[in-house]
Order: C-alpha cells, then structure tokens, then sequence
C-alpha cells in the first residue's frame, strides 16, 4: 500500500505507521541538503541550487500537511546508521502510544493493559 501525502507523486511516506499515524522518511543527504553531507555539484550550480532548495521547501510543506492531519513526522538521515534510526523510531511510537492512552483517560489504559497481557 501507498500512503501519499497529497496527490502529487513526490510526496510518498516512506515507511508509514499508520495506526500510529507515524510518518516515516529516509531523507539521502544530496537530494534534501544534510548540513553534514549535502554538496552542491561543480556544474551547472545555480540551477541545483535551486532544485535542492525546492526539494526541502517541498519536505517543508509536506511535513505541514501531515501535521495538519493529525500525523507524526519523523525524518532521518540516510548517513544514521539503521540501529540507530531504528530506535529513534520505537522511541517515538512509544511516545505516541503513550499520549495515546492519555487521551482516553485511566478506564482505557485499563482496558488496554487487560487485553495487552491477554495476548
């Protein structure tokens, strides 16, 4: 399944977590900038210049969207390594599932436990 963000084709959550409502994206550090990693070809630089600017810009706006329905946004380096990445991603969908229980107050966290521990 395909989870876009808006109906232009750019705009494709890369790993989504849907009952979390947890966006994912593996941002690579030419394409969207890494202040770290992020060059600028030799040639023909003020038009990549202005293709990369688009493309945060657009990342930007993308985020604003998912925020905008009630979505989590998280965007993680290509150059972090996979453990890492993946335990910045369990730590936030524990933040969420957290806030989660939160919102449906004590009776729900008690239900969720019960059926939790079911399993």
């Amino acid at each position: 399944m395909v989870l876009r963000v808006s109906s232009s084709r750019r705009r494709t959550i890369d790993i989504a977590f849907t009952r979390s409502r947890l966006a994912v994206f593996v941002d690579g550090c030419f394409w969207h900038g890494c202040p770290h990693h992020g060059t600028l070809p030799a040639t023909n630089g003020e038009w990549w210049a202005a293709k990369l600017k688009a493309n945060r810009d657009r990342d930007a706006d993308t985020n604003r969207l998912l925020k905008e329905a009630a979505w989590t946004v998280l965007r993680i380096w290509e150059h972090v390594p996979a453990d890492q990445a993946a335990d910045l991603v369990e730590r936030v969908l524990a933040e969420i599932a957290g806030e989660q229980v939160a919102r449906r107050g004590p009776a729900a966290s008690a239900r969720a436990a019960s059926t939790d521990r079911a399993r």
